[in-house]
């Protein structure tokens, strides 16, 4: 999708819109097939995807977190790996080893789940902050370092990690540090009577098909990505966001949302304007991805973490739209 800059002064924010792209179409399609009756849920996973973000689903077991995980690497013609987290887990069973060839007489490197294009990293605080450490540079550089060498990752690596909300026995809480490595948290919930039904009714009459192939390859969603990071936000926009965030640190009491938080925040709004095929990104942009993204970093449940932030916006005045 190509993005044209429209002229404009620092205080403006424009309204245009154009087309969505049609990739981007498909993509979000083909995502709300794979999970039933949650479209928004999808929506927001495939703009994390687009902003170059990782993934952080918190909800109970059944509920699709693996089917998600699947499907965007499967649509995006990615290689998926998944990484089951256990205590017994070690940082080398996530970046991969040196082992020893005695016929070539030099060590060899193999390569761990983690130089997937997907990685789910299920049940990621049933890890040790060892081996959840493990995590942190490959997804803050797309790299790992290994015995002084370090190994480049794919640049479209995206980690989706889940965590029960309600289970907290033998779990080893995420720091804020590794929260902070995730560009949202997302609730994909419980879904509703008619979409329960149609699931199983699906499941008696007939295997689920399975999925028709890609909608594009890795050189597309790199492109798309770039395509995320042109999409224009004007000055007054920008310093809304930075009001709110700082606002959000005034409520919460703590340093949260970092200036990185701030960093991820603005380019998910960007990725949301492009699938909701806007030229410009507005101030409903932000606000519609704000509680995903700020929710993960001001570590509350949902409805505290949505009032905090209600109450962050409302507290900072909004850009006027040209012509509103």
């Amino acid at each position: 999708m190509s993005i044209t800059s429209v002229p404009r002064t620092p205080g403006d924010v424009v309204s245009t819109g154009v087309v969505p792209d049609r990739r981007v179409t498909a993509l979000r399609v083909r995502l709300r097939e794979s999970l039933h009756g949650k479209d928004e849920a999808c929506t927001l996973a495939l703009a994390c995807l687009l902003a170059r973000g990782h993934l952080l689903i918190e909800d109970a077991p059944g509920l699709g977190k693996t089917t998600l995980a699947k499907a965007l690497a499967t649509l995006t013609s990615g290689r998926f790996a998944r990484i089951q987290c256990t205590p017994d887990l070690l940082p080398t069973d996530v970046t991969g080893f040196r082992l020893y060839d005695q016929h070539a007489r030099q060590f060899e490197f193999r390569p761990g789940p983690v130089f997937a294009d997907v990685l789910l990293a299920d049940e990621v605080n049933r890890a040790t902050p060892r081996t959840q450490s493990a995590l942190l540079e490959a997804m803050s550089e797309r790299q790992v370092t290994i015995d002084d060498t370090t190994h480049r990752l794919g640049d479209t690596f995206f980690v989706v990690a889940t965590q029960n909300p309600v289970e907290h026995l033998g779990t080893y809480p995420l720091p804020e540090a590794q929260l902070d490595r995730f560009a949202m948290r997302l609730r994909i919930g419980e879904p509703d009577r008619a979409t329960e039904i149609d699931l199983l009714r699906r499941a008696r009459t007939s295997v689920e098909a399975a999925s028709s192939g890609p909608v594009l390859d890795r050189a597309a969603l790199r492109a798309l990505q770039d395509d995320v990071a042109g999409v224009p936000m004007c000055d007054a926009l920008v310093a809304y966001l930075v009001d709110v965030g700082r606002a959000c640190r005034a409520l919460h009491g703590q340093g949260a949302p970092s200036p990185r938080g701030l960093l991820v925040w603005q380019r998910v709004a960007q990725a949301w304007a492009l699938i909701e095929g806007r030229a410009h990104v507005l101030p409903d942009d932000v606000r519609r991805v704000a509680v995903p993204v700020l929710g993960v970093r001001l570590n509350l449940a949902d409805e505290p973490c949505q009032a905090l932030v209600d109450e962050a916006f409302s507290r900072v005045r909004v850009p006027v739209p040209i012509g509103g």
